[in-house]
């Protein structure tokens, strides 16, 4: 460490501030899909009028080229989508049916796509093409057979993202009615087994409390970004880092932690010489934490277990860190090109869930299946080992099933 003691807070003492803002409104949510459940496609009608403003609207999609986007934009639309589109075909050619042989018979496992997928595209103020990309893509390499796209948004980027990425159907619908309208089925759709994709409070809370119902993808909570970093790191990409993943909504965060006084000092003034990065400073949506060492960083890291995991460190090696949504090495891996255009998916665990669960992924829209044939001299050899082990829980047929065959 070089410099003098600064008055930035050892990252040993912080702690992560969990939002119990979503329990508030779970009850209300809860009403909401009871609602769905006792008087269906009526119920999705009303609530969506009541939130959204306008009934539910099937829309037919058109060749993805054919909505009058600027020609760059359009380019960059395909441009991204055949990046995670790569990326996800080298995932699905990893998911291998495989079996073995041995003295009883074959055994092995088989990957089987989910039929029905619903990804749920947010409107807000500005068209998330990139959430279209992210999660429909991935479902279409790994062979879902139905991939019904839901939106508030019927913006042409929108729409032309859904019909680039694969979506076999779009309903413009918004909220957690939406949600419902996935899990429960609306008109002529069917229920979805799956539902990815981010949204508000309303759409995360409807998502979780449907979880028992259908597959999910993660429990999204605001974005967050820890950057590890040494001295050498180009600190205005660095800035511009924390400011982009900070910007996602007021309860995003960025994290910098270094063992260097000197380099947070330095990046303490520039954010400090401009208005609204001071301001996110002072909310801390950009926090500056001070480790003792280079082992402390890596403690650090493993513990908090970042969405977004920036490594601008070359003391460090990336096998050391272990929790982490998406690793970015070096400092040339913007974290926004994973947002949009990398190839890697963007749909990521937060709040610390990254140290036990994954990204969304090919992966994720697949059931991993288990194949067993036995062949006679097998069925012998079972017998012998299980019928002993039904005698001591004392399950009667289960012994006798295997008896049978002996």
């Amino acid at each position: 460490m070089q410099g003098k003691q600064l008055d930035f807070m050892p990252c040993s003492q912080w702690q992560r501030e969990l939002s119990n803002s979503a329990t508030d409104i779970e009850p209300q949510v809860r009403e909401l899909l009871d609602k769905v459940v006792e008087q269906g496609d009526p119920a999705i009608e009303e609530l969506s009028q009541r939130f959204d403003g306008f009934s539910p609207r099937f829309i037919e999609l058109k060749p993805y080229d054919q909505y009058g986007l600027e020609t760059g934009l359009l380019n960059a639309i395909v441009a991204a989508g055949k990046r995670i589109e790569a990326f996800a075909e080298f995932q699905r050619k990893q998911l291998r049916d495989s079996t073995y042989l041995d003295e009883c018979g074959e055994f092995g496992f088989r990957y089987q796509p989910i039929e029905r997928i619903g990804a749920y595209i947010p409107g807000g103020r500005f068209p998330l093409i990139s959430t279209a990309l992210m999660t429909l893509i991935p479902a279409k390499l790994a062979g879902c057979r139905e991939r019904i796209a839901c939106s508030p948004s019927d913006h042409p980027a929108v729409l032309a993202a859904a019909s680039f990425a694969g979506a076999t159907q779009f309903i413009q619908i918004g909220g957690a009615q939406a949600i419902a309208a996935l899990a429960f089925g609306y008109q002529q759709i069917n229920p979805v087994q799956m539902i990815v994709g981010p949204g508000n409070q309303y759409v995360n809370i409807a998502k979780q409390l449907l979880s028992n119902r259908v597959q999910i993808d993660v429990a999204a909570g605001p974005s967050e970004l820890l950057i590890l970093a040494d001295e050498e790191v180009n600190q205005e990409w660095l800035i511009a880092d924390m400011a982009a993943q900070a910007e996602h909504d007021p309860q995003a965060q960025s994290i910098l932690v270094s063992d260097s006084q000197s380099l947070l000092n330095q990046v303490r003034e520039q954010l400090e010489t401009d208005e609204a990065l001071t301001e996110l400073l002072q909310q801390n949506q950009i926090v500056l934490l001070l480790a003792q060492s280079i082992e402390e960083m890596v403690n650090f890291s493993n513990q908090y277990a970042a969405e977004h995991l920036l490594l601008a460190d070359t003391r460090i090696d990336q096998g050391r860190l272990i929790n982490f949504g998406s690793l970015f090495v070096g400092e040339n891996s913007a974290v926004a090109y994973g947002d949009y255009c990398s190839g890697p998916n963007h749909t990521l665990p937060t709040m610390g869930t990254a140290n036990r669960s994954s990204g969304l992924s090919v992966q994720s829209f697949m059931k991993l299946q288990s194949v067993q044939s036995i062949h006679d001299q097998g069925r012998k050899e079972l017998s012998s080992i299980g019928e002993k082990i039904a005698e001591a829980e004392q399950l009667v047929w289960h012994k006798r099933s295997m008896q049978v065959r002996s």
